[in-house]
């Protein structure tokens, strides 16, 4: 949404750099620059897009930093459980462990010259669904900045950039899903600094994709350790930032390594904040988030390192 200088040029410019990114980066559009490195796992590099390559190299920055918690050749992996999709099922231990052997962001090699991209090994895939939405809302928000538009609120649905500052300059207020709810319901409220020119509120929670089999549910954060969905007491994490590629990573990362471990993570990132929600509805948050409950069937901590 365009408050200033809201012209249907703008939107159309908008539109059309979110598409060309999901036709770069996109696991489903066979003549991707993804499914053509997929294709040539093992066989050959491939020489990408600038775009491509940009997410790609930062993506296994992320794993690196993570231990592979985040990792983007989770392919395999996030295919064989195919949640999101109608053949959404649980599969065998042998499936799953072989997926798992196919894991391995070491094995992703990485020619910045040439921009050209390898999976060293046949059945390796990559799967940018973590962090590829993330870079299409930060190119959003770029297309946007430079047509001169002084204020908006982009939503790509769990990835909101604001810009600048509201009208009668208070601060922008944003509200965070209730992972227990369905899409739309909120239980708290972050505000976003009104002297900030652009700035991210991206979460991953439980309740994005999933699907459910005998009582049990299954959810879409799969872990590269287990092969199983991330099971560690955490509901959602959601990510403050000023990158939109960055808090899509960061969101997930946090998730898949779990409170303890994502509290020490984010502390390397200054001005990056987030909040962590349990499965007790216990919410703890980072010593900036500036976020507020507005569910009482949450109990907030504020629990500093």
């Amino acid at each position: 949404m365009l408050f200033d200088q809201s012209k249907n040029s703008v939107y159309r410019d908008v539109f059309a750099g979110v598409r060309e990114i999901d036709n770069l980066m996109s696991v489903n559009i066979p003549s991707s620059d993804v499914s053509r490195i997929n294709a040539a796992a093992g066989i050959e590099r491939v020489n990408v897009h600038k775009d491509t390559f940009t997410v790609i190299e930062r993506a296994v920055f992320f794993a690196e930093i993570s231990s592979g918690a985040f990792d983007p050749s989770v392919g395999p992996l996030v295919s064989l459980w195919g949640i999101g999709g109608d053949n959404a099922d649980v599969p065998l231990r042998e499936e799953i462990d072989n997926a798992l052997s196919m894991i391995n962001w070491r094995d992703i090699e990485l020619d910045a010259q040439t921009r050209g991209v390898f999976l060293k090994r046949k059945g390796m895939a990559l799967d940018l669904g973590a962090i590829a939405k993330g870079y299409a809302a930060d190119k959003a928000a770029e297309i946007i900045a430079d047509a001169g538009v002084k204020r908006a609120i982009i939503d790509f649905g769990g990835n909101i950039v604001t810009l600048g500052e509201k009208k009668d300059k208070s601060a922008w207020k944003v509200g965070i899903q209730n992972p227990n709810k369905k899409r739309g319901l909120y239980f708290g409220v972050i505000q976003v600094n009104k002297t900030d020119r652009k700035r991210t509120i991206v979460t991953s929670g439980v309740n994005e994709r999933f699907f459910e089999k005998d009582g049990a549910r299954y959810h879409h954060i799969l872990s590269t350790s287990t092969g199983y969905p991330v099971n560690n007491g955490l509901l959602s994490v959601t990510i403050t930032a000023d990158s939109s590629t960055d808090a899509d990573a960061l969101s997930t990362t946090l998730f898949a390594l779990g409170y303890e471990k994502g509290i020490k993570l984010i502390a390397s990132f200054p001005g990056t904040e987030a909040v962590f929600v349990f499965e007790d509805n216990t919410v703890r948050t980072t010593q900036w988030a500036n976020f507020t409950i507005t569910d009482n069937s949450f109990e907030f901590y504020n629990m500093q390192e």
